[in-house]
């Protein structure tokens, strides 16, 4: 969006000049606003039996106790490989039958590849799921379908879908409209040319935004584990914190976590680094 310049005379005379864009100043008074509610907040918060000398070596000596002492006291190490594994599984169930499933959906919601009636329609119920977020969507779940990985799976599941039907379709209309244009006039049926054009052109991308949703679906799967009585890692550390309040575990449970995730970004950027070379290189 190009910068828009305002010239205004003042009373005297003299001419000021001011440069900037509508969304400039929108962000502007957001930053303003949120930072006048976040001073108001520290004003009226009740800090009554608040001891600032006592909270403060308290929290020092947590967190030495939770990150430089870490070890397992309720459960061994075979467990809690399993439980990571579990935590894992639920990921992968979800993530997998979120993108099998929003690849026919968003071949139906792009615009290139679908009627106009039926894009918008898939398009708006998506942005519905979307807007709500993944733990609400697991909550509701675990609701309807009682406590469990079922109700982990099909929340996960139900974002997924939405999340990856959106990068998926946008995808598919980046596909170049002449290459579609040619297959059509060769006389290629609908699914011809999804096989021979779309797909090839995009297989990079696709693969790249699944193992994106991977990853989230990871961290929330860790989140899920006690919310949703799905199990895994994220349910001992909500017993080590909660019901044990062991700080040594919880610290080994978070560092196992950490080390997950540096695993998986580790491979997250191999894979744009060999389909996607030239965006590493920017």
């Amino acid at each position: 969006m190009e910068a828009t310049t305002y010239i205004k005379r003042t009373h005297d005379g003299r001419i000021t000049i001011k440069s900037g864009n509508k969304v400039e100043r929108v962000m502007s008074g957001t930053l303003t606003v949120l930072t006048a509610l976040t001073i108001m907040a520290f004003i009226f918060f009740d800090y009554t039996g608040l001891d600032l000398g006592e909270a403060f070596p308290a929290t020092v000596y947590n967190l030495k106790t939770m990150f430089l002492e870490p070890t397992l006291s309720h459960f061994s190490w075979g467990e809690a490989f399993y439980q990571v594994g579990i935590t894992l599984g639920l990921a992968f169930l979800a993530t997998i039958l979120g993108a099998v499933i929003a690849f026919f959906l968003a071949l139906m919601a792009a615009t290139n590849l679908s009627k106009e009636w039926v894009s918008k329609t898939i398009r708006i119920v998506v942005a519905f799921i979307r807007a709500v977020p993944t733990v609400l969507w697991v909550l509701i779940f675990a609701i309807a379908a009682g406590l469990g990985s079922e109700a982990a799976v099909l929340g996960m599941l139900f974002h997924s879908i939405a999340y990856l039907v959106k990068a998926f379709s946008e995808s598919f209309e980046e596909v170049d409209q002449g290459i579609l244009e040619a297959l059509r006039a060769t006389g290629a049926n609908w699914w011809h040319i999804v096989t021979h054009a779309v797909l090839p052109s995009t297989f990079t991308y696709l693969l790249s935004w699944t193992f994106l949703r991977f990853e989230i679906n990871f961290a929330v799967a860790v989140a899920m584990g006690a919310a949703a009585g799905a199990g895994g890692i994220g349910f001992e550390l909500f017993m080590a914190s909660g019901f044990y309040f062991d700080l040594r575990e919880v610290g080994f449970i978070t560092y196992m976590i950490l080390v997950l995730a540096i695993v998986l970004e580790i491979m997250s950027t191999r894979l744009k680094n060999r389909y996607f070379p030239d965006s590493s290189a920017n």
